[in-house]
């Protein structure tokens, strides 16, 4: 692999498996506990003030006393806050948790009922995409979450080395990446392509607060129509950078045209001479290091199996990459575990 970035440390993971039912049990209740509290704004508080008054903040924001302090005690209990009669500190690990709230957003938020309903699922009681859906916009925020807390660095350094004029995100939930690049690079305009109708209306929102209105253009379609039913965006013909995240692994859903799909990125934007591609790969198995286990990783790779969606290596990427004319400039480890930057020149 060629690579700007050592192996992050953390993709080894922290958590010893097997999971004893207590850790795997109050684990579950502690995901669902932070995410409330992220919800509710309380790590974004105590980052800005370091404390917090539970009374002056339920009266602040219209929220149950009682509800509110369960969930306070309840995350003092599993070490992430401190409480003291009614006020709130965090403690060093809940301010460490703040870069891995996406994860619990993504997670808890946008897949709850998928994973509660993984029994359904096997028996063929229920359908993913049928009967049961993922809360899209929920999945686009936490996406956005882990971009801004863990990968915003890593990609900005790549893209500081890239000349572009016009830049599209294919899959861009609510657009902050594509707003933010095309607001640090005076002169150029932006697309950014969602199937989600919900995050494309927050998209529009995300473009405004940067003010980019007209500059940055959110799309509602499917990227699956723009590749093989010559769906047109505008703009799209003259766009020269082309980047997707945390998407590419649904474009190759379908094994009948998986080896399509590289040479017809190729084909609907002609113009561009780099794609930057992330994805989340399959964990490693078998390098002594299974009985640890990353944030995300078991997740990830849960989450598609149930809605059956296949995903790959990042051997297989790279060799998908070149069978499809495209020549791998470098592979970077890319912030979340296991998940990579492809940097692609079209050849």
């Amino acid at each position: 692999m060629s690579s700007a970035h050592a192996l992050p440390a953390q993709w080894r993971g922290q958590a010893l498996a097997p999971l004893n039912p207590d850790t795997a049990f109050n684990g579950y209740i502690c995901a669902n506990v932070l995410h409330a509290l992220e919800r509710l704004g309380v790590f974004q508080r105590l980052a800005a003030e370091h404390t917090l008054d539970i009374s002056a903040y339920c009266e602040q924001h219209a929220l149950d006393p009682a509800v509110f302090q369960a969930l306070v005690r309840a995350a003092d209990s599993f070490g992430y806050l401190d409480v003291h009669g009614g006020q709130v500190r965090a403690t060093a690990v809940g301010e460490d948790a703040v870069r891995a709230l996406g994860f619990f957003t993504w997670g808890v938020g946008g897949y709850h009922d998928v994973f509660a309903n993984a029994a359904p699922l096997a028996r063929g009681d229920r359908r993913f995409g049928a009967d049961l859906h993922r809360d899209e916009a929920m999945v686009a925020l936490g996406s956005a979450q882990a971009d801004t807390a863990l990968m915003r660095h890593i990609l900005d350094e790549e893209i500081a080395r890239i000349d572009f004029h016009t830049l599209v995100d294919l899959g861009a939930g609510i657009s902050e990446r594509v707003s933010r690049l095309v607001k640090d690079r005076p002169g150029s305009r932006g697309i950014g392509v969602d199937i989600s109708r919900p995050a494309t209306e927050l998209a529009h929102e995300t473009v405004a607060g940067h003010g980019l209105a007209g500059v940055v253009q959110p799309v509602c379609a499917d990227v699956l129509d723009i590749l093989f039913k010559d769906h047109e965006v505008d703009g799209g013909d003259t766009a020269d950078v082309v980047m997707s995240f945390m998407f590419l692994h649904d474009l190759l859903a379908d094994p009948r045209r998986r080896e399509e799909v590289v040479p017809r990125l190729r084909k609907a934007f002609p113009q561009a001479h780099t794609f930057l591609l992330g994805d989340t790969t399959i964990r490693p198995r078998g390098e002594g290091e299974d009985s640890r286990l990353p944030v995300f990783s078991s997740g990830f790779e849960l989450a598609h199996a149930l809605m059956g969606v296949p995903i790959h290596t990042r051997e297989a990427y790279e060799r998908l990459f070149e069978r499809g004319g495209m020549r791998l400039r470098r592979t970077v480890p890319f912030g979340a575990p296991h998940t990579y930057l492809f940097v692609l020149e079209a050849a």
